[in-house]
C-alpha cells in the first residue's frame, strides 16, 4: 500500500488508466472477432466492421495501449481476411 499522498494519487490514476486500457482492448478483440466470423456474402457489412476495427486498432497503437507492431500486424491480418472473403464473391 502506498504511504504518501502522491503515491496514493498515482495508484488511483494507474487503476483508472488500467480500466480504460482493458476496456479498449476488450472492444478491439470483439471487433476482430466480428470481422473474422463474418459471413462471406455481406461485403458492405464486412467492410464497415473492418473499418471500425482498423480505426480502434490505430487509436490503441497511437495511444500505446497496444504495441504499435501488434496493431500493425493485427490490421494486416484483418485486411488479408477481408480480401479473401470479398474475393470469394
Amino acid at each position: 500500500m502506498p504511504h504518501t499522498r502522491s503515491a496514493k494519487k498515482n495508484l488511483r490514476k494507474s487503476e483508472k488508466r488500467r480500466a480504460l486500457n482493458r476496456a479498449a482492448l476488450r472492444d478491439i478483440t470483439l471487433l476482430v472477432k466480428n470481422v473474422r466470423n463474418a459471413p462471406e456474402g455481406s461485403t458492405e457489412e464486412l467492410q464497415k466492421q473492418y473499418n471500425l476495427a482498423a480505426s480502434k486498432i490505430d487509436k490503441a497503437g497511437a495511444k500505446r495501449t497496444m504495441h504499435a507492431n501488434k496493431a500493425s500486424r493485427l490490421k494486416s491480418q484483418l485486411s488479408k481476411i477481408l480480401n479473401k472473403k470479398t474475393a470469394a464473391k
